[in-house]
């Protein structure tokens, strides 16, 4: 029967028609089977996309969420930052308080051992002191003790001394009456030096009468160097040999009428003019003034006068009797004086 209708449509359409007929039947089927399955591609890829967008929608929200949590991070994290710094100075200033107060406790510790160690030595030394003043209270006792002798003894001076007091009074009358005749005894040997030393340079001027460079000066009987002695030496010329002798003769014949109760001597002094002399046997003035001091009085004991009634001394240019700086002036400061005293 196909083959019958086969054979009628190739009779009537042509020998094409099946095969057409038969391949847009096929096309057709596979249109309708791919527009089926891009249907269920096309609704599947619809709720894929759908499904997609709820999920960028909620991802968009979880992001815009982040982002607002970020910024509440971020400005939490200033805030944080910002505290950190202020911890940190906050730190700094602990850590230097921290040292500064380590270091007043070190210095605090050493005040500390210093005081204790003074502490220490102070009652130390308290111990002494309560044992020095215990035994100080014991000597206290003591000398009130001996105080209290000495007391009675000191009472038992006072009334000795009253009863040596009156018997002084008559004494001290004595002793004044004693010290008026004195005083009146040595006026006298001093008014009777004087008459003496008158006596004794009348006689030198009578032995030594008609020289100009022997002279009387006050109490003083002043020979001129260059009458006993060269310029610059100590040892005599033969004119002051012969001076010395005639002064011989006067002081022994002095020594005989002065009575022996009075005590007397003859100073020689030996003065310089301001000119200095430097030599081996004379280093300055003070030299050359006490030698020739010196070798008068030697002479004079070698001609018999008493040694103990002589006195040499030296002055040299230091008491001159004319202050001027002339020939004469200095002429009259070199000098040999004489004078008559009591010891």
């Amino acid at each position: 029967m196909a083959r019958g209708r086969s054979s009628r449509r190739t009779s009537e359409y042509g020998e094409f028609w099946p095969g057409y007929v038969d391949v847009l039947s096929t096309l057709l089927l596979v249109f309708t089977f791919l527009l089926s399955i891009f249907m269920l591609a096309q609704y599947f890829v619809s709720q894929e996309s759908s499904g997609k967008d709820n999920a960028l929608r909620q991802l968009n929200r979880q992001i815009a969420e982040l982002t607002n949590l970020l910024s509440l991070e971020r400005g939490n994290s200033q805030s944080t930052q910002d505290d950190l710094a202020a911890l940190r100075a906050t730190l700094a200033e602990l850590t230097g308080k921290n040292q500064r107060l380590t270091g007043k406790i070190t210095a605090g510790t050493t005040k500390t051992s210093a005081a204790n160690s003074r502490i220490k030595a102070l009652a130390a030394s308290l111990d002494k002191q309560t044992e020095v003043s215990s035994l100080a209270l014991a000597k206290v006792d003591l000398l009130n003790q001996q105080l209290l002798a000495l007391r009675r003894q000191i009472g038992a001076l006072n009334a000795a001394l009253e009863a040596s007091e009156k018997r002084d009074q008559s004494s001290q009358t004595r002793i004044k009456d004693l010290g008026v005749r004195l005083n009146a005894a040595l006026a006298r040997q001093v008014r009777e030096l004087k008459r003496y030393r008158s006596d004794f340079f009348g006689r030198l001027r009578q032995l030594l009468k008609g020289r100009k460079d022997i002279r009387v000066v006050g109490d003083r009987f002043v020979f001129q160097s260059e009458v006993l002695f060269p310029s610059g030496s100590a040892s005599m010329s033969v004119n002051g040999l012969a001076a010395m002798d005639e002064l011989a003769k006067a002081i022994m014949e002095l020594a005989k009428a002065i009575p022996s109760e009075l005590n007397w001597a003859l100073q020689v002094d030996g003065h310089t003019d301001n000119r200095p002399i430097n030599s081996p046997e004379f280093p300055s003035n003070w030299e050359l003034s006490t030698t020739r001091a010196i070798s008068v009085v030697r002479y004079l004991v070698s001609r018999g006068v008493p040694p103990n009634r002589l006195v040499a001394a030296g002055y040299g240019q230091y008491q001159p009797l004319d202050l001027g700086n002339t020939d004469d002036a200095l002429r009259r400061n070199r000098r040999i004086e004489l004078k008559l005293t009591n010891r």
